[in-house]
């Protein structure tokens, strides 16, 4: 009886290891705060550096090291021309320009601080964000607003890359 109840243990166990294959989830994480007394949009972006240098790789055709010792100046160029490129947003309308702050490495993940200057009053915010979509369609990007008090979180993926938020 023991023996019966171990072996289905033991089976139980190895099929279910078996049943289920790793899977990498494919997400990035932006947080888009408005701060009135400075006129500006903060913006963090959370995005894991692999993913990242695998698609300016597959972007660019050159190999890319963001967040490594062979990190270059280019590769930092790299990373502005293509933030600039897929993830964009227009305030009241008008696109804006990312002012790309700095950056850090934590863990494996590359944590962009970027802004926008010069916004008096926020009636709209248009805002796409197709960044690593192009290399790998499961990829998706999460976006948390926080403005004038009022906190909306959205998805952005291969199918569905622009939101439109009204103050």
């Amino acid at each position: 009886m023991k023996k019966t109840i171990v072996y289905l243990v033991c089976g139980v166990f190895f099929l279910s290891l078996t049943s289920f294959g790793f899977h990498k989830f494919y997400v990035a994480v932006y947080q888009i705060n408005y701060a009135p007394e400075k006129e500006m949009l903060q913006i963090t972006a959370r995005i894991f550096a692999d993913d990242l240098n695998k698609a300016l790789e597959k972007r660019y055709t050159k190999n890319h090291y963001l967040g490594t010792d062979k990190e270059s100046p280019e590769d930092i160029i790299s990373l502005k021309k293509y933030l600039s490129e897929k993830f964009t947003i227009k305030v009241n309308g008008q696109s804006k320009s990312l002012n790309f702050l700095s950056k850090e490495l934590e863990g494996d993940v590359l944590i962009c601080y970027l802004s926008i200057k010069d916004i008096q009053k926020l009636k709209s915010l248009q805002v796409h964000n197709a960044v690593l979509v192009d290399w790998n369609s499961e990829q998706q990007n999460i976006a948390h607003f926080t403005v004038l008090g009022i906190k909306q979180s959205f998805l952005f993926t291969v199918s569905s890359s622009e939101r439109m938020l009204k103050f």
